[in-house]
């Protein structure tokens, strides 16, 4: 992927909610030096507690690249936004997207930046000819955060557990399988946007041989039991052979995220499916400790429910991004 410019003026359009601009959020959250400040349009219910810019105060603060940090149903470019894009083109930003719907096919916007001499970078395209999966044992070992749905912190989880690994002086890495993931490291694979026959062979490229031990934490995406985005979790099931998996939950959510007709499904319900599949790929599997977007939780309420999980469930339970990812990085370091 070529070079993105930092830092960014963060685009959150007007999405319909925060968890619409969850691309944003990640960035801010985990690359806040490159987040300048946010850019809304009217009817936006997303806000990241940035400075709102007009493209003009943002070139001015020196931001050089504008991010679209929404991931909408479909990940399409409106019409409504489309202006926007124009004028940031015309201002001297360049853009970037993780969408589906690529910068780069849209013609307007491609001439726009060839008048401008700015670019268009998309995330969302493999830029890798990935092999099929051969399902063969590799070096080093592998944790993945499955989820009861989608958008409910598998990659946040990620992110705190190899941040806390690092500063133990353990050996870890990041690995990268979506937009935000790819925004905030500069490296991963969309696997989303794999064709379907090489998801799997994808993520065993993405997890190579390595240290015996050397830990790969590796994005979860979508969400077994989601009937829009199962798919891409079972590539990362079995591609990824993990050795640990980590339960991830939001429980405040009254349906699976886009499905109003949809419940979630136990942590109990999702421990016994996943580990069943993993096991398919990495008969040594275990389920090591579980993950709680605890967001929408006041403290009290959010510590209570951890210590009801731990009680019957028999595993650490924390929120890593409110309280740490240090029950579950002590997890790994015991098996």
């Amino acid at each position: 992927m070529s070079m993105i410019e930092t830092p960014y003026l963060l685009f959150l359009g007007d999405a319909p909610d925060q968890l619409a601009a969850k691309v944003a959020q990640g960035i801010k959250d985990w690359r806040p030096e490159n987040a300048v400040g946010q850019f809304r349009m009217d009817g936006c219910k997303a806000d990241l507690g940035l400075t709102d810019m007009s493209l003009e105060d943002a070139k001015a603060a020196g931001a050089k690249t504008l991010v679209i940090g929404v991931a909408n149903r479909g990940g399409l470019i409106s019409k409504e936004w489309k202006k926007e894009l124009v004028m940031a083109l015309e201002e001297g930003f360049d853009l970037a997207s993780g969408l589906h719907n690529l910068l780069r096919d849209e013609p307007d916007l491609v001439a726009v930046a060839e008048a401008c001499g700015r670019s268009l970078h998309d995330v969302r395209v493999p830029e890798v000819d990935y092999p099929i999966a051969n399902g063969i044992k590799r070096k080093g070992k592998r944790c993945l955060a499955v989820g009861t749905d989608c958008s409910v912190g598998k990659m946040y989880t990620a992110l705190a557990m190899d941040a806390e690994m690092r500063e133990r002086g353990l050996k870890s890495t990041f690995r990268a399988t979506g937009q935000t993931g790819i925004l905030i490291t500069g490296d991963g694979v969309p696997l989303d946007a794999v064709i379907a026959d090489f998801m799997a062979g994808s993520v065993e490229w993405l997890t190579p041989d390595n240290d015996d031990d050397h830990w790969d934490l590796i994005e979860g995406q979508g969400s077994l039991f989601h009937v829009s985005y199962s798919g891409v979790t079972m590539a990362l099931i079995h591609g990824g052979q993990p050795d640990a998996l980590i339960l991830s939950h939001e429980p405040t959510r009254e349906h699976m995220r886009g499905l109003p007709t949809y419940t979630q499904p136990s942590l109990a319900e999702l421990r016994d499916v996943a580990l069943t599949l993993a096991k398919v790929a990495n008969p040594d599997a275990q389920v090591v400790g579980i993950s709680v977007n605890t967001q929408h939780m006041g403290e009290a309420d959010a510590k209570s429910y951890l210590a009801g999980l731990e009680e019957s469930l028999g595993l650490p339970a924390t929120d890593p991004y409110r309280f740490g990812a240090g029950k579950l990085v002590d997890a790994l370091a015991a098996m």
